[in-house]
């Protein structure tokens, strides 16, 4: 491995800054659990107006967030619809089946987005000779903005609003993963409360692109977020001092949020670098955000990973023939630089 290596493997391999460091080292701290930490209660407060929400709860990661969720609006045996990429049903370990009982009803998303004649379909029509004890309820809509898998794709509101205006039409509340939220927002210039109007849940991550070192916040009205609490300890994530980590969750909703666009300059940067490379297959106009997400067909995968990591540039395989590659805080222009050159020196060696 070589001395100085650029990681780009994901947004989560951020690096807290100086003043982070400060604001986490200074930080009034009681126990989270006795609802006693004042820092805590502040960053709650916080993200709940920043989203336009009564409540929120300060969570370890973005799987638990987003799993309290799901466990929070069902109960065992319930459906939850969902686009088939979803990093709820695709990355989070299986949890929907071990920790709440429910069945994912998968949607045909494109890059992450379907449509509400797609979430009607799943939903069906009722009719009075129906048996509701053979099927199985859906409980929950969940979507995903920006979309991970969909490589950073960015949710149209227009579509928002149609596809959870048709789940609430039955009745049926949405959840949103925004772990990814604040670059949707950055990107498009559309106000993050905005996007929340829409959802009975929303979970968001300061540890992504806001460089916070660890945490997730899942927000929505009072009784819901209670209801969460409960599952926050059940799953294992009572905190005790968590004042100490959610002050860098603070500093970095507060400071971080608007130099998003730097790593979005940066995905398009590296996009623009390697999408006439040899064996790569990569669509720039694709790249919304800070995801960069192409295939390789020259080789595999992950012996393509191999030899990038031997010259110093680590990036996350996908599959057989997929990779993905994420700039953040700490990563620089001339990193970037670096990286594409690194790519064209092993593509142009195949």
């Amino acid at each position: 491995m070589v001395e100085h290596m650029i990681d780009l493997r994901s947004d989560t391999c951020s690096q807290p800054t100086e003043a982070m460091r400060e604001a986490m080292a200074r930080a009034p701290v009681g126990d989270d659990v006795y609802g006693d930490d004042p820092t805590v209660k502040e960053l709650e407060a916080e993200v709940a107006a920043l989203l336009g929400t009564e409540d929120a709860v300060y969570v370890p990661t973005g799987t638990m967030s987003n799993q309290i969720a799901v466990r929070a609006h069902t109960e065992p045996g319930d459906a939850v619809l969902l686009d088939q990429g979803a990093h709820i049903y695709m990355n989070e370990a299986g949890a929907m089946a071990a920790l709440a009982g429910v069945l994912p009803r998968l949607l045909p998303g494109l890059r992450g987005v379907f449509s509400a004649d797609d979430v009607r379909a799943a939903l069906g029509v009722p009719s009075r000779f129906s048996v509701s004890t053979i099927s199985t309820p859906v409980k929950l809509l969940c979507l995903e903005n920006t979309h991970n898998g969909g490589g950073g794709k960015i949710w149209a509101l227009d579509q928002i609003k149609a596809v959870t205006g048709a789940a609430r039409e039955r009745g049926v509340p949405s959840h949103l993963d925004g772990a990814r939220l604040w670059n949707a927002s950055v990107a498009t210039g559309i106000p993050e409360k905005t996007y929340a109007e829409s959802f009975d849940s929303i979970s968001v991550c300061f540890s992504k692109g806001l460089g916070a070192p660890v945490g997730s916040a899942l927000c929505g009205r009072r009784d819901f977020v209670k209801r969460a609490r409960r599952f926050k300890q059940q799953f294992g994530g009572g905190f005790r001092q968590a004042g100490i980590i959610a002050a860098g969750a603070l500093y970095a909703l507060l400071h971080n949020r608007a130099r998003l666009a730097e790593d979005h300059a940066h995905a398009k940067m590296l996009a623009e670098g390697i999408h006439d490379c040899p064996g790569i297959v990569l669509g720039v106009a694709a790249i919304e955000t800070n995801i960069v997400r192409f295939k390789i067909t020259s080789l595999a995968a992950g012996e393509f990973a191999e030899r990038l990591y031997a010259k110093g540039l680590r990036v996350l395989p996908a599959g057989a023939d997929g990779i993905r590659a994420i700039p953040y805080l700490n990563i620089t222009c001339a990193q970037i630089r670096e990286a594409i050159e690194i790519i064209r020196t092993v593509t142009a060696s195949v």
